[in-house]
């Protein structure tokens, strides 16, 4: 690409040039040979209006004051004698019109440049003056002229090839980024981005590349933080359902009907965590949103923690304040959020896991508590997702969060010692 700007760009240079050049080449001709004309032309007027008065005595003139330019005077009478200078000895034929024809004569001859000029008297030509002067004298001169021209020529391309290096330099530096960035983001970089280059047409690639790399980088992290998110959230319905597989074990002869109830029921509610995970991470739930079922949402609760933590010794109360409002938010996302907040009651906390629904001015409030010693590290960190201060992954709260910032709602921890959190997520209006 730079070679193909910098050739157009000196053939250009090379074209405007000659078009422009080879015709002031040849006017720079024209105009130094008509000079010579007119040169020679003064030098023979000036020459006959000093030998008229010898011419006309029929007297030889004595001398011709010649220029030093090489300019050579011959002066002619009756039918062409010379009488003196230098000159061919007959005349010429631009000697001979002015004698017979009284004109001002030039010509071209064995080359020199001639002019003759009639020497007159009343009207009557009495003689003839012969200027002339090399050719090769003008032609030196030309040539000196249109060896600058071809000197400011070479400089003119020069400076065109010079400028047009440059321009290719500048232009193809973007497109040889654009195209490194291409293969980072073909080789699975996508944090790679472009820098403006000024140029409309590049800068437009690069946002276009900018953008598709913005998209890829996004959906991996999401694809990633899905894994995470999916890898924490199924510990706990795995974990009930060890717990249940182990019970029907420890008890060998009983009907297995029940535990294997229980395991596919398990097993379901396993399948819609991933579906509810995979919903919410690359949202594509429904848009005909329905009213929170918090009674449904806590029956479920009840249903799955109980066995869990009746294992550590522990039990959980459940209360439901009658004025509660009514709630658009997404159920799987209260859901996720609730199940967050009870696995690390379960898992940090200790004594009974109290769970209460209540109405918090104009807003549902969800408070999720234990009796354990209390939470010391800042709530900034503990909602900081793989916290350095996290007891577990530092991934759970996080989540638990975002998920709730989604619905319009917030997370907090309203009461370090007992721990309780509280989830506020906006009323039906």
């Amino acid at each position: 690409m730079r070679t193909r700007i910098v050739g157009l760009a000196v053939l250009a240079a090379v074209l405007a040039i000659g078009l422009f050049g080879v015709p002031l080449a040849a006017g720079v001709l024209k105009y130094m040979l008509n000079d010579e004309r007119a040169n020679l032309l003064r030098v023979a007027d000036s020459a006959a209006a000093a030998v008229t008065a010898d011419v006309l005595r029929g007297n030889t003139p004595t001398e011709l004051h010649e220029p030093k330019d090489g300019t050579h005077l011959a002066v002619y009478v009756d039918r062409g004698h010379r009488i003196l200078g230098i000159g061919p000895e007959g005349g010429d034929k631009p000697v001979y019109h002015a004698l017979h024809d009284s004109e001002i004569t030039t010509g071209n001859l064995d080359g020199d440049l001639v002019v003759a000029v009639p020497v007159t008297h009343d009207s009557d030509v009495i003689g003839a003056v012969r200027a002339a002067s090399p050719r090769a004298t003008i032609y030196r001169q030309v040539a000196l002229v249109w060896l600058g021209m071809l000197g400011l020529a070479g400089l003119a391309i020069g400076t065109v090839w010079l400028v047009a290096r440059r321009q290719a330099r500048r232009l193809a530096r973007p497109l040889e980024e654009l195209s490194a960035a291409a293969r980072r983001l073909g080789q699975g970089d996508f944090s790679v981005r472009t820098t403006p280059a000024d140029i409309p047409e590049i800068d437009s690639v690069g946002s276009a590349l900018n953008s598709t790399a913005g998209r890829l980088d996004d959906m991996l992290a999401r694809e990633r933080s899905f894994s995470a998110d999916a890898s924490h959230q199924l510990r706990t319905p795995l974990t009930g359902l060890r717990l249940r597989l182990e019970a029907a074990l420890d008890r060998p002869g009983q009907d297995l009907r029940h535990a294997i109830t229980d395991g596919i029921a398990a097993a379901d509610r396993l399948e819609q965590t991933i579906e509810e995970l995979l919903a919410l991470a690359r949202d594509t739930r429904s848009s005909n949103v329905t009213p929170l079922d918090v009674p449904g949402l806590l029956e479920e609760i009840e249903a799955g923690w109980h066995d869990r933590l009746a294992a550590q010794d522990r039990t959980l109360r459940v209360a439901v304040d009658p004025q509660a409002p009514v709630s658009l938010a997404s159920t799987a996302a209260v859901r996720q959020v609730l199940t967050v907040l009870l696995d690390n009651a379960a898992t940090h906390g200790s004594g009974t896991v109290s769970v209460a629904v209540r109405n918090a001015a104009e807003a549902l409030a969800i408070d999720v508590s234990d009796e354990g010693a209390g939470i010391t590290a800042p709530e900034p960190e503990l909602f900081t997702r793989r916290s350095r201060l996290a007891d577990g992954h530092g991934i759970g709260l996080a989540l638990a969060r975002s998920l709730a910032e989604a619905e319009g709602g917030r997370l907090r921890l309203t009461r370090p010692a007992p721990p309780t959190f509280t989830l506020l997520i906006p009323a039906q209006a």
